[in-house]
């Protein structure tokens, strides 16, 4: 154990912590996101809604915005700030839904598709630029993110 002044490390050095190296990676992937998505207006929040409701809409079922929240793994209550956010813009309409009166349905508004569409084509090319440097790790890499996810289960 590594004492400096009365804090105590289980590490030798901040790189020699996982959690802190997932932080840091997580913390670069997502300004490489941010600074590809703003020409077109989007926060990575955002986008990450829009192509949820996108992704769910291909079930054919009415989206709820807690659906939409656990497909992303969201909170509910960010979740819907997000969306108040993107009715405004004019890329989300919330409708009353059908099986539940308690609850809107989502979709996407016709002037969403192609924006949404722009969006996926710049995150995937922003994914595969910054895990390229893994070269054929990368499917390794994916397995053990897996893994890692599938304690949450």
């Amino acid at each position: 154990m590594v004492t400096t002044g009365d804090v105590r490390f289980g590490f030798q050095s901040p790189g020699d912590s996982p959690g802190f190296l997932l932080l840091q990676i997580t913390q670069l992937w997502q300004r490489r996101q941010r600074a590809a998505l703003e020409p077109l207006n989007l926060t990575h929040g955002q986008f990450v809604l829009l192509a949820g409701i996108g992704w769910l809409a291909k079930m054919g079922e009415p989206i709820s915005q807690v659906q939409l929240a656990q497909h992303v793994e969201a909170d509910v209550m960010m979740t819907s700030e997000v969306l108040r956010s993107l009715e405004r813009k004019g890329l989300v309409e919330r409708t009353p839904h059908p099986h539940d009166s308690r609850a809107k349905a989502l979709r996407l508004t016709p002037a969403a598709g192609p924006l949404v569409n722009q969006a996926v084509e710049i995150v995937e090319q922003v994914d595969r630029e910054f895990f390229a440097v893994l070269g054929d790790n990368l499917p390794h890499m994916l397995d053990l993110m897996q893994r890692l996810l599938d304690q949450d289960e």
